[in-house]
């Protein structure tokens, strides 16, 4: 696969998932469990924590490229909410695993598994393309968490133009 696409692809996603990481950072303890939207079905889906989670578990799984057999590391858990919130440390964490490991799958990503159909219920695209649709997903809600933080009068997120060296 070509060397520049692989380096321009990781600059950008790794630049998405380091405007997450800024978001994380910067949430002060009194906001990390506040809801940034309603949700009817359960009220802790639109938690700013659990935000955070699921962006980095459907990463982390996207990274996979199937939903088979995919379980997310401990602490925590597929297809239930915990019993508390994931912390802080935690969910860091889990961004310091996601972002290796996409860094990583994008640097050894050959033609073969670039062409290579994901089958979900929803779509079924090429891995290349699921990887394009993640990095849109983790910026998305990057940029939610962000936004919610300056509405609550919390300064510090910046752009983040290229992926940084290391995640602080």
């Amino acid at each position: 696969m070509d060397t520049n696409l692989k380096t321009s692809l990781w600059q950008q996603f790794g630049a998405a998932i380091d405007t997450l990481n800024d978001a994380i950072n910067l949430c002060p303890d009194h906001l990390w469990t506040a809801v940034v939207w309603p949700d009817e079905e359960d009220a802790r889906y639109g938690q700013f924590w659990f935000i955070a989670y699921h962006t980095l578990f459907w990463l982390d799984l996207f990274l996979t490229g199937s939903s088979e057999g995919f379980a997310p590391p401990a602490p925590f858990i597929r297809g239930a909410l915990p019993d508390h919130p994931y912390t802080q440390d935690e969910v860091r964490a889990y961004l310091v695993q996601c972002r290796a490991k996409c860094r990583a799958t994008i640097e050894g990503l050959t033609d073969e598994r670039a062409r290579q159909r994901c089958p979900f219920r929803w779509m079924e695209p090429t891995f290349l393309e699921l990887q394009f649709y993640c990095m849109r997903h983790v910026m998305e809600h990057a940029g939610q968490l962000g936004y919610f933080l300056g509405q609550q009068g919390v300064a510090g997120i910046d752009w983040v133009s290229q992926a940084r060296e290391e995640v602080a």
